[in-house]
């Protein structure tokens, strides 16, 4: 077990929103990755609102769905530090986050195999 101070940075955007052409979560994961982040995590909601105080809901009658999205990076401060400016970039509506946690790293092996 390893413990470390560190930071979490959280972006809130739409599933449709874009950044030329592309899905803007979909673009931030592969930056992170690109960037040798620690590692992301895209959680897809089923319902919210934003700014614009418009529910988006997974309901069958919906006309238009946006769900929310949250894509969560955790990494050493400095790295979530040179990493924000990509993320504003591509972000163009949205609320972004960043936060300290005190992180705990598990890295257990595998059990022996049995023969």
């Amino acid at each position: 077990m390893q413990e470390q101070a560190a930071r979490r940075l959280r972006i809130y955007t739409g599933e449709r929103q874009r950044w030329r052409g592309h899905s803007t979560v979909h673009e931030i994961v592969r930056r992170a990755r690109e960037q040798g982040m620690a590692g992301a995590t895209v959680v897809h909601g089923v319902e919210g609102y934003g700014a614009h105080s418009r529910v988006h809901s997974l309901h069958p009658f919906s006309l238009s769905v946006d769900l929310p999205v949250v894509v969560e990076i955790i990494d050493a401060p400095d790295r979530i530090d040179a990493f924000l400016p990509q993320v504003l970039e591509v972000v163009e509506r949205g609320m972004v986050t960043v936060d300290e946690v005190r992180a705990v790293f598990l890295r257990r092996s595998p059990p022996a195999r049995r023969r």
